[in-house]
């Protein structure tokens, strides 16, 4: 999915603060420390497009805006597309990340610029790969009547952010570990692994607790860790959290103990090793400073231009090869008129 919020926001982090430095800040209530353990408030995004939808997001936010390498996490649905037909995401770009999408309702047809086509189900991972650039379209099959999941960004570290492609596909098996049903689709987690790479050590799990169910999982404690309250509610070290918040645990906790409410609670668990590099955020790419922005989003109108009009594609490479389904694709927003360099 697209970040296509109608004026995102230009944001620059400090591996060393995880904060937004400089110039615009990332919009959302404030983090709440409870206790050990920080409360991440969502705030709604409506994301323009031809079919607009309204996204809960938790990352980035003014007070932090990594968890490990995560560097971006929107919760949607369950919304009824039974008649407004559909999620429609038409070809966008992204740079210098892997996206991860996961679903709890629907289906989405997936298209990008390896030539890959695939449907997304639910309790499958989509990891795509950017390396320097790349494209994708997605859109909610036919049959499709409620999109209900979450889309979440990797930052990729140096070198491998200016590296190839790459995509895969992966549905994990489920396992119990005390009174929680686990699916481990990224990472390792309580003996089950993932065979999706990624490039920097990084967990990602769906948990399912049933009416007041307890979990105690073995963690990394050279992770950073989150808990994204799907439905129902948890307490995580007895802090609680509901309504698409976004509880963070810092590096140190070698143990994460989640409790679910009366209703139950389905969560997920993302964490990782801090990225320890400074990153800029801006609409779907992700750089080192402004002026790789610039050049990406240039790269990029141009293709756009290049697809509408019939002129000259300019850098193919950069991007890949549109499929020949794609009659049209999203182009950027305008950029801010500001300046942001990362702290080191």
């Amino acid at each position: 999915m697209t970040n296509l919020e109608r004026d995102p926001a230009l944001v620059a982090t400090d591996a060393a603060t995880e904060r937004p430095v400089g110039g615009a800040e990332v919009g959302g209530a404030p983090s709440t420390p409870r206790g050990a353990i920080e409360v991440l408030s969502p705030r709604e995004v409506p994301l323009g497009g031809p079919r607009a939808m309204t996204v809960r997001r938790t990352l980035p936010q003014r007070r932090r805006s990594l968890i490990g390498a995560w560097c971006f996490v929107d919760h949607y649905g369950p919304d009824d597309v039974s008649t407004s037909g559909g999620m429609h995401v038409p070809g966008h770009p992204h740079t210098g990340l892997q996206t991860v999408t996961w679903l709890f309702e629907g289906e989405i047809e997936h298209r990008d610029t390896l030539g890959t086509l695939l449907t997304i189900r639910p309790g499958e991972v989509n990891l795509m790969t950017s390396g320097e650039g790349i494209a994708h379209s997605e859109y909610s099959t036919p049959t499709t009547t409620r999109v209900h999941g979450a889309q979440l960004w990797i930052a990729l570290p140096e070198p491998r952010r200016q590296g190839s492609r790459a995509f895969e596909h992966f549905a994990p098996e489920p396992f119990a570990v005390d009174d929680a049903v686990v699916k481990v689709f990224l990472g390792r987690l309580a003996g089950a692994s993932s065979p999706v790479r990624t490039w920097t050590r990084v967990v990602g799990a769906e948990i399912r607790l049933p009416a007041h169910g307890r979990v105690a999982l073995d963690v990394d404690p050279a992770f950073e860790h989150g808990v994204l309250v799907d439905t129902g509610t948890i307490t995580l070290e007895g802090e609680p959290g509901d309504g698409s918040e976004l509880l963070f645990s810092a590096v140190g906790a070698s143990r994460l103990t989640l409790v679910a409410g009366a209703d139950g609670a389905r969560v997920l668990l993302i964490g990782g090793e801090p990225l320890g590099e400074s990153i800029v955020m801006w609409w779907n790419f992700i750089a080192r400073d402004h002026d790789e922005i610039v050049a990406q989003r240039t790269a990029w109108q141009d293709r756009v231009s290049a697809l509408r009009d019939g002129g000259t594609p300019g850098d193919a490479e950069r991007f890949g090869e549109f499929p020949d389904a794609w009659n049209d694709v999203l182009p950027a927003p305008e950029l801010p008129n500001v300046r942001l360099s990362p702290r080191r």
